[in-house]
C-alpha cells in the first residue's frame, strides 16, 4: 500500500517541514536597508532634498516562484491598497476604432510598434480641478492607460464623483480639496481677514490639494503642474513623477506693491522653465513611484498592453534599413537614422534664435547620444 511522503521522512526534517508555512506562489521583500543620508542643496534660494539614485534605495516588489518561464523574471510592484473591482462605469468612454494602432485619424501609421492589446475603457480624468470644496477619496484605482493610479474622489455637498491622479500614500478615506477658485471664506476668517503666506502653506499645502502654484512654498514638491492660468495639468503626470518649485518672480503693481508674474519649476529631466503663476499643480509625487521597477517577464505580457515587437536596424538588410547590411553589427558610417533617414538622436533642429523658448530658463542636459562623463 502507498503510504504518505510525510510518514517516510526523518524526524528532524518532518519537524522542519511543520514549522515551514505553506508555499505560495508570490513572495514579497520586507526587509529594508537603513536610510541614506539626503544632503540639502540649494538652487536660485530655494532648499530641497537630493534624491540620488532610486536603485539604492529600498524597493518592495513582488516575485514569483518559476513554476512556469513567464513568472521566473516577472516582478511586480507591491500595491494592495488598489480596488479590486471594475471601475466607475459613467466616468468611463469605450476605447474603439482603426486608429489606435499607431494610426492618425486618416489612418496612416505615425508611431510604429503599437497595435493590438487587451480590450480598454479610456477614464475621465479630472485635470484641471475647479470644484472646490471638501473631496473624499473612495478609493484607489489602476488605470491600464497610464503607469499612475487614480483616484476616485467625492465631492462633500454636492456628491458628484471624478477622477483625478492619485498622490503617492494617497488612501481611502482621505480628505481633498481644491483652492484653484479661490481662497474660502472660512479660512480667510481664520488668518484675520488677512493673507497670512505662512499660515496659508500650513493649512492647504498637504498631499493632495489641488493649489493656483503661486501660493506653494518654494521647495515643495507638486505633481500635475499646469503651464498656464486656464487649463489643466500637463507636467509630471506620470508615475513617480514630480516637479520641484524653485523661485517666484515678483514685478512692481502700478498702484503700488509687488505682485507675482511667474514661478519657475524644475522638472525631473533636469530642465527649469516658467509657469503662469495661476497654474494648477497638486501637492505630492504622482503615484506608483516603483512602476519603473517592473519587469514584465515575458514577451506576451508586453503584447497585451499593445506593444510590437521592435527590429533594430543593424539586424535587417541594406535594402530595408539605412543601417542594414554588412559583416558584422555595423551601421556602415552612417549617423543614427529612422529608415527613412531622419535623425534619430532628436530629429532636426528647428528651434532658432527668432524662434526662442520664451519659458524656458535652462535646459536640460542633452548628450545626443553620447555617454556623459562621471
Amino acid at each position: 500500500m502507498l503510504q504518505p511522503r510525510i510518514c517516510q521522512m526523518r524526524p528532524a526534517r518532518l519537524a522542519r517541514a511543520l514549522a515551514n508555512p505553506i508555499r505560495s506562489y508570490a513572495t514579497t521583500v520586507t526587509t529594508a536597508p537603513p536610510p541614506a543620508i539626503n544632503p540639502t542643496v540649494t538652487v536660485e534660494g530655494a532648499h530641497f532634498e537630493a534624491g540620488g539614485s532610486r536603485k539604492d534605495k529600498f524597493v518592495p516588489l513582488r516575485t514569483y516562484k518559476p513554476r512556469t518561464p513567464g513568472l521566473r523574471h516577472l516582478k511586480r510592484p507591491v500595491n494592495d491598497h488598489l480596488w479590486k473591482g471594475r471601475p466607475l462605469l459613467k466616468l468611463t468612454i469605450a476605447r474603439k476604432g482603426q486608429h489606435l494602432g499607431g494610426r492618425n485619424n486618416s489612418g496612416q501609421v505615425t508611431v510604429r510598434h503599437r497595435g493590438g492589446g487587451h480590450k480598454r475603457r479610456i477614464r475621465i480624468v479630472d485635470y484641471k480641478r475647479y470644484t472646490p470644496g471638501k473631496h473624499i477619496v473612495e478609493r484607489i484605482e489602476y488605470d491600464p492607460n497610464r503607469t499612475a493610479h487614480l483616484a476616485l474622489v467625492t465631492h462633500e455637498a454636492t456628491g458628484e464623483q471624478s477622477y483625478i491622479v492619485a498622490a503617492d500614500g494617497m488612501r481611502a478615506g482621505d480628505e481633498i480639496q481644491s483652492y484653484r477658485s479661490g481662497i474660502p471664506e472660512d479660512l480667510m476668517k481664520s488668518m484675520g481677514g488677512v493673507i497670512d503666506p505662512g499660515m496659508l502653506a500650513a493649512k492647504t499645502a498637504s498631499r493632495g490639494n489641488c493649489l493656483p502654484i503661486y501660493m506653494v512654498p518654494l521647495g515643495t514638491q507638486v505633481y500635475n503642474v499646469g503651464s498656464k492660468s486656464r487649463g489643466g495639468g500637463v507636467f509630471c503626470r506620470s508615475a513617480g513623477t514630480y516637479a520641484i518649485v524653485v523661485n517666484k518672480e515678483e514685478v512692481e503693481k502700478p498702484t503700488g506693491g509687488t505682485m507675482i508674474k511667474s514661478v519657475i519649476v524644475r522638472l525631473q529631466s533636469g530642465e527649469i522653465r516658467k509657469v503662469s503663476a495661476d497654474a494648477c499643480c497638486t501637492i505630492g509625487v504622482a503615484s506608483n513611484i516603483q512602476s519603473h521597477f517592473t519587469s514584465l517577464g515575458k514577451a506576451g505580457r508586453s503584447r497585451w498592453l499593445g506593444r510590437r515587437p521592435e527590429v533594430r536596424g543593424v539586424a535587417m538588410n541594406a535594402a530595408d534599413h539605412p543601417h542594414g547590411g554588412g559583416r558584422g553589427k555595423s551601421k556602415g558610417n552612417v549617423h543614427p537614422v529612422s529608415p527613412w533617414g531622419t535623425p534619430a538622436k532628436g530629429g532636426y533642429k528647428t528651434r532658432h534664435k527668432r524662434n526662442k523658448h520664451v519659458f524656458l530658463v535652462q535646459d536640460r542636459p542633452r548628450n545626443q547620444g553620447k555617454r556623459r562623463p562621471r
